[in-house]
């Protein structure tokens, strides 16, 4: 809020600047900076190269699934393209059911036979 005068507050201007500062060393230490300071900048997948000029479409991928599994040694992660990213989990959720988190929700199989009297139809036809 400016000071009656119409200049800034300085001091509130620090608190922003400090609390900018720790928000950004604690997303340093996210698991994010440090699969892209471990690994080089290319998607696993499809072999794109990233730059800083669109390093925000580079992703980490959780192997397992599992976003609490986060080894410092990077052994859990893996960084893909967002396109590629979403295919996994695309892949993942066609493989395993609609909700892998919980077990029993994959949907019944199909079981309607839309050409089970197709050679009955097509007999009478004649």
């Amino acid at each position: 809020m400016p000071k009656q005068d119409g200049r800034p507050d300085d001091a509130r201007l620090d608190r922003i600047v400090a609390e900018a500062r720790r928000a950004r060393e604690a997303r340093a230490k996210g698991y994010r900076e440090q699969a892209l300071k471990l690994f080089p900048w290319v998607c696993g997948r499809c072999g794109r190269e990233f730059t800083h000029a669109n390093l925000q479409l580079l992703e980490v991928h959780h192997k397992d699934q599992n976003h609490d599994n986060n080894p410092p040694d990077g052994s859990n992660w893996e960084l893909l393209c967002t396109y590629c990213h979403e295919n996994e989990h695309q892949r993942y959720i066609t493989e395993h059911g609609r909700d892998p988190e919980e077990p029993g929700t994959r949907p019944p199989p199909a079981t309607h036979q839309p050409f089970a009297d197709l050679k009955a139809r097509l007999g009478r036809r004649k």
